[in-house]
């Protein structure tokens, strides 16, 4: 009688686990990747980030060293204010992101913690 209530708690905490890690892995996905059109609208965002005026004055100052995109539905989840273009420096990551509705040209929205300030650029 005791082996089958552990056995059934085994089990079911199994379950649970699964479940949980099933459930977190597929939520992830859906809030933080980009969907294959998502990833063609992040590409013309770059191009645009590299064309503005903003990013031109940026590489002037500072040594862009990466470009990265960046999905996050958390914030406001609206197309396409949760899709963002991160250019890093030495001193800074600046967060670029659409200006309009429209996304007609691109702006910096923020800056944050660049890694390149402790770290060497991964190439050699």
């Amino acid at each position: 009688m005791k082996k089958k209530k552990i056995n059934m708690l085994l089990f079911l905490l199994s379950l649970a686990l699964n479940v949980y890690l099933v459930g977190k892995s597929i939520v992830m996905k859906n809030l933080f990747e980009p969907t294959d059109e998502e990833e063609i609208i992040l590409s013309e965002m770059v191009q645009k980030t590299i064309e503005s005026d903003s990013y031109k004055r940026l590489a002037e100052k500072e040594e862009v060293i990466a470009i990265k995109t960046d999905v996050n539905k958390f914030k406001g989840g609206v197309f396409p204010y949760n899709l963002e273009v991160n250019v890093s420096t030495k001193k800074q990551t600046y967060h670029f992101s659409c200006h309009d509705k429209k996304c007609s040209t691109m702006d910096i929205s923020g800056w944050s913690y660049s890694i390149y300030q402790d770290e060497e650029p991964r190439l050699p």
